[in-house]
């Protein structure tokens, strides 16, 4: 592995306060990019749009997302991640408040653009600041507050959104969730150090789109996480919709049914990176306790999702409880695995494209789903499409990723060509 160097770490008291304030972000970030699906029925109807169009709606936020993640990767490598971060945060959560002022399909589409924009630094960042901060057998636990979160986002869109919605209608609940967003800003500038001075930065050679993709793990991780997105994006932006039209669910039940979901998906998150890291500091091997909770709980979303679809009005909420269960194993060691391989150095650029390809899952599920439901009529081939492809991601990550230990990327890139010869490469310090 290359060598090392670090410098003076913030306080573990402060990096707390920072996971904090990353796991809130998250929670932000998710209610703002699944708040529209919260919303589709009664945007539907007002619009006069069909199911296509509204898929191409919630699926629009995913061009821009997706395309900016390499940018963003080499942003945050490049600049300080605490102000990109800033940046990014601002540009989505002002685009959420203008979001509930606009009328019209084409207004709203490029709206969802902007906000994609935006949130395309969200990860790159999270990677970049848990990887330069925390050590490694802690970034199980860091990485799935950061996926409790995530999940915590669209349970509390759904729980609360969804009443807020039926009570007052669509356009106020954006423009306040919005505007209440940007009270995360000032905390954020306060907690977040900066970063270190430039003596302390890395020096050693950076990696480039193709150079990450030599490696077979890039393209195992790469592969899993587009199953992660795809069946994450399908229950983010369909599941409101299918509660409500394909179980006949009220706008306060869906609420109830959908929030369970990601809450239980919260929960087990957090107890999954607890409990890979316990595994891990006992001795277990990282590569085994991370790899095979992916393969663990990618295989119980893919048995979920189809029992879920055909279960009976009676089992649907144990449905989607196990469900959920299931959606925080599968996440919680994603990026960990990443972070692990790709090292400091290059986290932000290896996670910018293993989230650009992952999440052309993301911009693909939604939109696919529309054309189905437009074609057929019904919800089946969309949850059995979403399984399988919740399987293929299990297999990537347990057959394609390779050992978990952090690329050599002096040996691979050639140090005499990027740096003075003699000179270490540098890491960052860690809590």
């Amino acid at each position: 592995m290359p060598a090392t160097t670090t410098h003076e770490a913030p306080s573990s008291a402060r990096m707390n306060g920072v996971l904090f304030l990353l796991s809130l972000s998250v929670l932000i970030n998710y209610i703002d990019r699944s708040n529209l699906s919260i919303a589709a029925p009664l945007i539907k109807d007002e619009l006069a749009i069909s199911a296509s169009q509204l898929g191409i709606l919630l699926s629009a936020f995913f061009w821009t997302y997706a395309l900016m993640q390499i940018p963003a990767g080499w942003l945050v490598d490049r600049f300080d991640v605490k102000w990109v971060f800033a940046a990014g945060f601002f540009v989505w959560s002002a685009s959420t408040a203008i979001t509930g002022l606009l009328h019209g399909f084409a207004a709203l589409l490029f709206i969802r653009i902007i906000l994609g924009l935006g949130e395309s630094v969200a990860f790159p960042s999270y990677s970049k600041i848990l990887c330069c901060h925390f050590k490694e057998n802690r970034r199980g636990f860091a990485n799935s507050m950061l996926m409790a979160g995530l999940a915590l986002g669209p349970a509390l869109g759904m729980k609360v959104g969804g009443n807020a919605v039926g009570r007052f209608g669509w356009r106020p609940f954006f423009v306040v969730l919005g505007l209440a967003g940007l009270l995360w800003l000032p905390l954020w500038s306060a907690v977040m150090p900066r970063r270190p001075a430039a003596p302390s930065r890395p020096r050693g050679p950076s990696a480039g789109v193709l150079e990450i993709l030599r490696h077979r793990s890039a393209w195992g991780a790469c592969i899993g996480q587009a199953s992660i997105n795809y069946y994450l994006y399908f229950l983010v932006t369909w599941l409101p919709f299918y509660l409500v039209r394909g179980r006949h669910l009220s706008m306060n039940e869906m609420a109830n049914a959908g929030g369970l979901l990601f809450i239980v998906s919260a929960i087990s998150s957090a107890a999954s990176g607890k409990l890979s890291d316990r595994w891990i500091n006992a001795g277990a091997s990282p590569t085994l306790v991370r790899k095979g909770m992916m393969l663990f709980g990618h295989t119980g979303v893919g048995i979920l999702l189809v029992l879920t679809v055909f279960a009976p009005s009676r089992l649907l909420m144990a449905s989607l409880a196990f469900t959920g269960a299931f959606l925080g194993i599968s996440v919680c060691n994603s990026w960990a695995i990443s972070q692990m391989l790709a090292g400091p150095r290059m986290v932000g650029r290896w996670v910018g494209v293993q989230n650009f390809v992952g999440n052309l899952g993301g911009a693909v599920a939604p939109a696919l789903t529309g054309f189905l439901l437009d074609r057929t009529g019904f919800f089946y081939w969309p949850f059995l499409i979403t399984a399988v492809v919740a399987w293929i991601g299990g297999l990537s990550w347990w057959l394609v990723v390779g050992p978990l230990h952090e690329v050599d990327w002096d040996k691979q890139l050639g140090p005499a060509r990027f740096r003075i010869q003699g000179t270490p490469a540098t890491g960052a310090a860690q809590t």
